[in-house]
């Protein structure tokens, strides 16, 4: 059985959201530009793309590869975004994260570890696709202090429940 069947439809697309939205909170932490934006992006899609066969990585990237799929998982992102500031994306990115993790942890509570692991190596890898405070490519830090307070934040809503 795929992990996908033991989500209802609106969990499975929150399920869809959370790559994008651990992107979202790295990026919106400390926006560094168009290009590392697209840096950023990049990061999350080839994080997605790249996830071993088997795994709720594959699951997420196989729906990614649908419209349907992509639809469900930007259209519930979209509203975290309307009219707020960069600060305030990512903290309501962080805590949507956080809502939809636990949620995972109640369904399939068995997978939840990987999940979690999947998400959090994202969100690293977007941390780390863009230097921050540098000038064409020069100089800067390949993770900046906001993105390593988001990075914390994530690990703080990924803890298991008791």
């Amino acid at each position: 059985m795929a992990l996908k069947e033991k989500f209802s439809t609106d969990d499975w697309t929150a399920v869809l959201q959370a790559p994008m939205l651990v992107g979202l909170a790295v990026t919106a932490a400390d926006p560094g530009g168009l290009i590392g934006a697209v840096q950023e992006s990049a990061a999350v899609a080839s994080s997605v793309q790249q996830a071993e066969a088997g795994t709720i990585g594959a699951e997420i990237a196989e729906a990614y590869k649908t419209s349907e799929g992509r639809h469900a998982a930007t259209d519930g992102v979209k509203p975290l975004v309307k009219g707020k500031k960069p600060a305030e994306i990512s903290d309501a990115a962080i805590a949507r994260v956080g809502e939809i993790v636990g949620m995972f942890d109640r369904t399939a509570p068995e997978s939840a570890s990987e999940f979690r692991t999947f998400l959090m190596d994202i969100a690293t890898r977007v941390a780390e696709a863009a230097k921050e405070g540098g000038f064409l490519g020069f100089g800067g830090e390949p993770v900046s202090e906001p993105e390593s307070k988001a990075l914390d934040a994530l690990r703080a809503k990924f803890q298991p429940q008791a």
